[in-house]
């Protein structure tokens, strides 16, 4: 580990009381891009009486488990390696909370379908004709490296370019971050040609540099590849940081769906129980008993299910330490827990992806997010390939500066385009889609 900081690595560390790892999650909970995400879906639609869970919730809560998903397998380690509490091993917690907190910054809004509308926009949209196109002012084409890391867009490696890349030479939100923290994020430590896991990758290409820094310094045993491509072992603590993911979006769309009325009371109490064995249901149910709303007796189930899945998940972690260290463990740790809690899991998964994620609702705002995201990205992709034109010059005019429209490559400029959008709130994205389409005429 290492409390290096990305791009101020011969500068003296701060003074304060805080370590290095305390002032990344401070970093972020302060920066703007992490505001931003109060109005970005995660996977129902932004509320009206009924308050779920939107981006910043979820980031909120994840890193609540991770923070205890840290604390808890540094204390089980530092049990085995008591030699390590003179190190940075001690503040695994703070490292893995600040990486949960950055997880989700470079998802587009919309949630999920965000992303699938960026990438297919020019897999199966009418950015297909940049495949070989070659740009009028700057003169280059797009490589195959380029072409994928596009057509294949993923929030992951986008969050990573927003952790990493100078806009316009500064970074947005002053982010300068810890090597450890920025390791920890990257769940798919690869390009984006690389045959990895559900076809996602870990960095664009315009950040490679960035991560081999990163793993030079960390020790990152990087593994074979295609050539020119790059993969290596996940850096141990991403483990920590998905298996928090996991079980916060899991559980809490659960209770999201009994508040929306998608699960009824009873269907939402039997899945949750069902990651207790009989005896400690009963218990629970007992507790449950002294509530006399639905609603919180959900809320302290759902606290139960999260307590037993974190407990299970450290105990995974600490068991395959060497595996992990080594870099040939394979899967999740959610993967690798009990088997009552594991088909409890495998049941929430069943009902969410049936019930909850192809729910009306999801289903409109994923229909909806496809045709803004699509019709800004088709016009502000006509901008930056021909600067020249008018209506060109309009649209750009009204783009903040920190993006690089202007850059000398089209890959950059594309890339700028992806940050812009990317960046933007689902409220922000409509208003913006309105304007230009006439929909909406500000008043003079």
């Amino acid at each position: 580990m290492s409390n290096k900081r990305f791009g101020q690595e011969g500068q003296p560390h701060s003074k304060d009381d805080r370590t290095e790892f305390q002032r990344d999650y401070d970093r972020l909970i302060f920066s703007a891009p992490f505001r931003r995400l109060q109005n970005k879906t995660q996977v129902f639609p932004l509320p009206g009486s009924i308050f779920v869970h939107n981006r910043l919730t979820h980031s909120l809560e994840v890193s609540s488990v991770g923070r205890s998903l840290g604390n808890d397998a540094s204390r089980a380690l530092l049990d085995k390696h008591p030699q390590l509490y003179a190190t940075h091993f001690t503040e695994l917690g703070s490292i893995v909370s600040a990486a949960c907190l950055a997880h989700d910054l470079g998802n587009p809004p919309f949630g999920h379908s965000g992303e699938n509308a960026i990438a297919t926009y020019f897999s199966e949209g009418d950015g297909q004709k940049l495949r070989d196109y070659m740009c009028p002012d700057t003169g280059d084409r797009l490589t195959e490296a380029q072409w994928n890391d596009i057509t294949r867009f993923e929030g992951n490696a986008n969050a990573f370019r927003l952790l990493t890349h100078h806009f316009q030479g500064r970074r947005e939100g002053g982010f300068v971050m810890t090597y450890s923290t920025l390791a920890s994020i990257v769940k798919y430590p690869y390009t984006s040609g690389h045959e990895g896991k559900k076809g996602k990758f870990g960095f664009f290409r315009a950040e490679e540099e960035s991560y081999l820094r990163i793993a030079r310094e960390l020790g990152i045993k990087q593994l074979p590849a295609e050539e020119g491509e790059l993969s290596f072992v996940r850096y141990p603590l991403v483990y920590l940081v998905e298996a928090a993911d996991d079980i916060c979006y899991e559980i809490m769309d659960i209770e999201d769906a009994h508040k929306l009325k998608i699960l009824t009371t009873e269907e939402t109490t039997e899945l949750l129980l069902s990651y207790f064995p009989k005896e400690q249901q009963e218990h629970i149910k007992m507790r449950m008993s002294t509530l006399d709303d639905a609603n919180e007796k959900v809320v302290y189930l759902r606290s139960c299910v999260i307590n037993c899945l974190e407990n299970e998940c450290v105990r995974v972690f600490v068991d395959h330490e060497e595996e992990i260290l080594e870099g040939v463990f394979e899967g999740s740790l959610i993967n690798y827990i009990s088997d009552i809690p594991k088909q409890a899991y495998k049941a929430c998964e069943k009902v969410s992806y049936g019930r909850i994620y192809h729910s009306k609702d999801v289903v409109d705002i994923e229909i909806a997010g496809y045709k803004v995201i699509s019709t800004l990205m088709d016009l502000m992709v006509e901008a930056v390939t021909h600067p020249d034109r008018q209506y060109s010059k309009l649209l750009l005019n009204r783009v903040s500066r920190q993006y690089e429209m202007n850059a000398p490559t089209l890959y950059g400029r594309l890339l700028a385009v992806l940050d812009y959008i990317s960046g933007m709130t689902d409220v922000y994205a409509i208003d913006v889609y309105r304007k230009i389409n006439g929909m909406k005429i500000p008043m003079l």
